[in-house]
């Protein structure tokens, strides 16, 4: 493995800046040249670049998979988790069977940081920013929140018209070049069985819908697989997570990323999980928690993972 990979843990165990993580995905190619593809998705609307990280054990047509980090800007233990993730897939590939199984089977495509311009701020303007940095004209607020943004039931229920709101939707749907290049990434490439949207905080595991509070075709394979992904969880660190539909779980959201992506990607295991904690730091979740934020919320990717190959 590449030196530069084994600097420290430290990487894993803090919260690191947009600088540093793209510099760290860019790394992963020379050090993992047999697994890793970086994935342009173009770039945000202040020019910072949307990397995905491709991994995979041979280019044989197999299902695809994706989780990514940090859609809302603020809930920095999601883009954390997700690094910590990504690094145990590609550092136990050579010693565990089981993700050598995983990743000789899958295409597996991680994000670790979707809102690159959102996140940037939190680290030099406002640590508690959530939305994009688009302006948004004849208003002094900027930003949509990205995660009501999507091309699907756009502007429904717990959404807002109001700039200045946390949720406002947007001016249209795909409004936000950073949802718009991952949405029509992953309808047009195609072939995707999961999708992980991961946020903080509340520790829920969550599946469509979101904006409604009717069940989809395929609830119930989708709550019998978010079961077993809280069971798996729970069992590392005894940490309590619940499980259900987005909008009856935690509240209505329209125009998210499991909606769209069950609905319209043709993506069955479309997931928007909230990690660590229940309010007892929130936003703030302090770094000593990322380990073990990864090493349980990787029990419950192993098993989705799991299921995606085999569904």
């Amino acid at each position: 493995m590449d030196q530069q990979l084994q600097r420290s843990d430290d990487f894993f165990s803090q919260y690191n800046s947009y600088a540093d993580i793209i510099a760290w995905v860019k790394t992963l190619p020379s050090a993992f040249p047999d697994l890793v593809t970086l994935v342009p998705l173009g770039n945000s609307y202040q020019g910072r670049e949307l990397l995905a990280v491709k991994v995979t054990g041979s280019s044989t047509t197999k299902p695809r998979v994706w989780f990514d980090g940090g859609i809302h800007a603020r809930e920095w233990i999601s883009p954390a988790t997700v690094i910590y993730m990504l690094n145990k897939i590609l550092t136990s590939y050579s010693t565990d069977s089981q993700i050598k199984n995983l990743v000789d089977n899958l295409e597996i495509y991680v994000l670790p940081l979707f809102n690159v311009d959102g996140y940037a701020y939190t680290w030099s303007n406002d640590r508690l920013w959530r939305k994009t940095r688009r302006p948004n004209p004849g208003s002094s607020c900027v930003g949509t929140d990205p995660n009501r943004n999507w091309d699907f039931e756009w502007g429904k229920a717990g959404t807002s018209t109001n700039p200045c709101a946390e949720t406002f939707r947007g001016a249209s749907p795909f409004s936000e070049v950073e949802v718009k290049s991952v949405g029509e990434f992953l309808t047009n490439t195609g072939g995707f069985r999961g999708y992980i949207n991961f946020h903080s905080y509340s520790q829920l595991w969550m599946s469509p819908w979101g904006y409604t509070s009717a069940l989809p075709p395929d609830y119930t394979i989708q709550n019998d697989l978010s079961r077993v992904c809280v069971r798996d969880l729970t069992a590392v660190f005894g940490t309590q997570y619940r499980y259900g539909p987005i909008a009856t779980t935690i509240y209505p959201a329209s125009g998210s990323s499991a909606d769209y992506t069950y609905a319209v990607s043709k993506i069955l295991f479309s997931v928007a999980p909230e990690l660590r904690d229940t309010g007892t730091y929130g936003f703030l979740l302090p770094a000593n928690q990322i380990v073990p934020s990864g090493e349980e919320t990787f029990a419950a990717l192993l098993v989705w993972m799991t299921a995606c190959r085999d569904t």
